[in-house]
C-alpha cells in the first residue's frame, strides 16, 4: 500500500473501553482533585478530561466519588495466601492493586532443601514448589490468576539460608559471591531489590558487610534496599542508623520497614528517628519509610525468646526448649532487661500478648486469648506457657504484640515520605482463612489512612493520603507507568467514597471486609464493581528497574 503525501495520522479514538464520569480525580502527586472524566482503552488510562461527546462499553457515575490510582501496599505478606484465592480479597475490597513483597524471605530462589522446609511447614495453604527462581514464582502466580498487581524484593535471610544454612557463623567470600549472583538473576528478573529482616534467626546473623555486599549487587540494576530493621525499640536509633549506612555506602536508595517504637520507654526516640531521617535526606540519601496504621504489631513468640536458642532452624529450636537447662536459661533472658536481641515480649507483657494463629489444631481454642490469660488457665507462668506452646505447636504461633502509642501512629502518618504496608496476608473471612484469626491490618491498613486519619482526624489531607498510597510508593520502588493517573499509564484505578470509606476490622474481630470502595480496576479489568468482586484475575508482575526485558516491553 501507498502513503500519500499529507496524509495525517488517524485522530485519537472517542470511543473507549470504559469511561469514569464526573469523579473528583486525584492524580496521585498530592495536588487538588479535578471534577472530570477518566477513558480506559486496554490495559491503559487513554485520557484524562472532558469526555461528554465521547462513548463507552462500559460507563461508571463517579459524582461524588474520588477517582484515584490503585493503592500500592509496600508490605504484602500475600505470598500464599494469593495461591489459595487469587482475589486478594482483603485488599482488593480496600482498592489496593498492587502487592510489594518480600520482608527478609521471599518465595524464591529455592533449592531442594528449601522446598523441603517449606512443605514441612505449611499448614491451612498447601501446594506444590515448581519454581526455582523469585521471577519464576512470580510468573506462576499471574499464569495462576490472580486480582493484584504484585512484586517483590528478594529476601537476604532466604539468601542466607539457601548458601550459608541456620547457624550463627559469617558467611565464607565463596558463599557470599554466590549470594550475590542470586541477587543479581533477580534484579535481572525483575526484583525490586533487597528486602532484609534483621530481628528474626537467621537474617539477624548477617552483619553489615554482608548487608553492603548483597546491595552493591543489586544496585548495579538500580535495586533498593528496604528493611525490618535489627531493633525497632531499645536499639532503634542505632538500628536505623545501620540502614543509612547501608544506603551511604552503596548509593542505593533504602526504606524502614513498618517504622515504629516499640515499648513505652522507647516511645520517645521516634522524633530522633525522624531527625535522623530528615538529616539522610538532607545529605542526599533516598530514605523513606513506610508503616501499618495500629498500635500494634503481629509476628511470633520467636520474637520473645533470644536468638542463640533458634539457631540450626526450628526443629533445633523445639529440641533445645525441650531441655531442661537449656529452657531455665531461656527463661532467664526472656525476663532479662540487659540482652542484646530484641525482646518483643518484655515490652508488651504477658497481657499485651495475643494469639492469633496455630498449627496445631488442638490449640486453636486459644486463639484470642492473651499470653496471660493462657498462663492463668494453665496455672504456670507467662514464660513457661510461652515455651510450652511452641513446644506444643511446633511453630512461632502467630502473635499480637502491643507495643506502640496511638500518639506516635499519628505522627508518623503525617511524614511526608511515609507509605503504607499491610505486612499481612490478603484473605477473606472464609473456606482455610478461618483457621486462624489475624491482625486487624490485613483488613484495614489502607481505608484507615483515608478515614481515620484525613478525613476524621485531619492528620493529613486527601490528596496526601492517595499520594503517601500511590505515587510515593512507586517512585520508591522504582517502577514504571503506574501510581498515578495519567494518559499511558496502566490503568490501576479505585473509585471510592471518601465519605463513607471506613474500617471496619478490630483486634476483637478483625475479619471485617472494610468499606466505601465502589471501583477497583487492574491493567483496565474491573475486579470490584458496586463493592463486589467480579471474578476477574487481571493481576500481572510489576517489575523493578533492573528488568532484562524492559527495553522490549513497549
Amino acid at each position: 500500500m501507498i502513503l500519500l503525501a499529507g496524509c495525517t495520522a488517524p485522530t485519537e479514538p472517542q470511543h473507549f473501553d470504559v469511561i469514569i464520569r464526573g469523579g473528583d480525580v486525584y492524580d496521585g502527586l498530592g495536588g487538588v482533585p479535578e471534577k472530570t472524566d477518566v477513558a480506559i482503552h486496554g490495559d491503559r488510562i487513554a485520557k484524562i478530561g472532558d469526555l461528554s461527546a465521547a462513548t463507552a462499553e462500559q460507563e461508571i457515575d463517579a459524582s461524588g466519588l474520588a477517582v484515584a490510582p490503585g493503592f500500592i501496599n509496600m508490605l504484602s505478606w500475600a505470598t500464599e495466601s494469593l495461591i489459595e484465592d487469587g482475589r486478594g480479597m482483603s485488599d482488593i475490597k480496600q482498592g489496593v492493586t498492587l502487592e510489594v513483597m518480600g520482608e527478609g524471605w521471599s518465595m524464591g530462589p529455592v533449592n531442594d532443601e528449601l522446598r523441603a522446609l517449606v512443605k514441612s511447614r505449611q499448614v491451612d495453604i498447601e501446594y506444590d514448589i515448581t519454581w526455582s527462581t523469585l521471577g519464576e514464582y512470580l510468573e506462576f502466580l499471574e499464569n495462576k490468576g490472580i486480582s493484584p498487581n504484585v512484586a517483590s524484593y528478594v529476601g537476604a535471610a532466604t539468601l542466607r539460608m539457601l548458601e550459608v544454612g541456620f547457624d550463627n557463623v559469617r558467611a565464607t567470600d565463596e558463599q557470599l559471591a554466590r549470594m550475590q549472583d542470586h541477587v543479581r538473576v533477580a534484579m535481572r528478573e525483575g526484583a525490586i531489590g533487597v528486602g532484609s529482616s534483621l530481628i528474626y534467626a537467621p537474617g539477624n546473623f548477617a552483619n553489615t558487610d554482608e548487608l553492603v555486599a548483597l546491595m552493591n549487587a543489586a544496585a548495579e540494576y538500580g535495586g533498593r534496599y528496604i528493611s525490618h530493621i535489627r531493633s525497632e525499640g531499645d536499639r532503634l536509633e542505632e538500628s536505623v542508623e545501620e540502614l543509612i549506612h547501608i544506603s551511604r555506602v552503596t548509593g542505593a536508595p533504602a526504606e524502614i520497614y513498618h517504622l515504629k517504637a516499640s515499648g513505652k520507654p522507647n516511645w520517645r526516640k521516634l522524633e530522633n528517628v525522624f531527625a535522623l531521617i530528615e538529616s539522610a535526606r538532607e545529605e542526599g540519601l533516598a530514605i523513606t519509610a513506610d508503616m501499618y496504621t495500629y498500635p500494634a504489631g503481629a509476628t511470633g513468640l520467636d520474637a520473645s525468646m533470644p536468638l542463640w536458642v533458634q539457631e540450626g532452624g526450628n526443629e533445633a529450636w523445639f529440641a533445645r526448649l525441650e531441655n531442661p537447662e537449656t529452657r531455665a536459661r531461656v527463661k532467664a533472658e526472656m525476663l532479662s532487661e540487659d540482652t542484646d536481641w530484641e525482646n518483643l515480649g518484655l515490652h508488651a507483657g504477658a497481657d499485651g500478648i495475643l494469639f492469633i494463629g496455630f498449627r496445631n489444631p488442638d490449640l486453636r481454642h486459644l486463639i484470642g486469648k492473651t499470653l496471660q490469660e493462657v498462663a492463668d488457665m494453665r496455672g504456670v507462668e507467662p514464660v513457661d506457657a510461652a515455651i510450652d506452646l511452641v513446644i506444643e505447636d511446633r511453630s512461632r504461633v502467630s502473635t499480637v504484640y502491643f507495643l506502640m502509642s496511638e500518639e506516635n501512629v499519628a505522627r508518623k502518618v503525617a511524614q511526608p515520605w511515609m507509605s503504607f504496608g499491610s505486612d499481612a496476608e490478603a484473605s477473606a473471612p472464609e473456606g482455610v482463612f478461618l483457621n486462624s484469626s489475624t491482625h486487624p491490618r490485613a483488613y484495614g491498613t489502607f481505608t484507615r489512612v483515608l478515614g481515620k486519619y484525613a478525613r476524621d482526624e485531619g492528620v493529613i489531607t486527601l490528596q496526601d493520603a492517595i499520594r503517601k498510597m500511590t505515587s510515593l510508593p512507586a517512585a520508591n520502588i522504582g517502577i514504571r507507568e503506574r501510581g498515578q493517573l495519567t494518559a499511558g499509564f496502566f490503568a490501576d484505578i479505585v473509585v471510592f467514597d471518601p465519605d463513607a470509606v471506613q474500617d471496619h476490622a478490630t483486634f476483637a474481630k478483625p475479619l471485617q471486609y472494610a468499606t466505601g470502595v465502589e471501583h477497583v480496576f487492574v491493567n483496565g479489568e474491573q475486579v470490584l464493581k458496586d463493592g463486589e468482586h467480579t471474578g476477574a484475575t487481571p493481576g500481572r508482575v510489576v517489575r523493578g528497574p533492573g528488568w532484562a526485558g524492559w527495553k522490549d516491553s513497549r
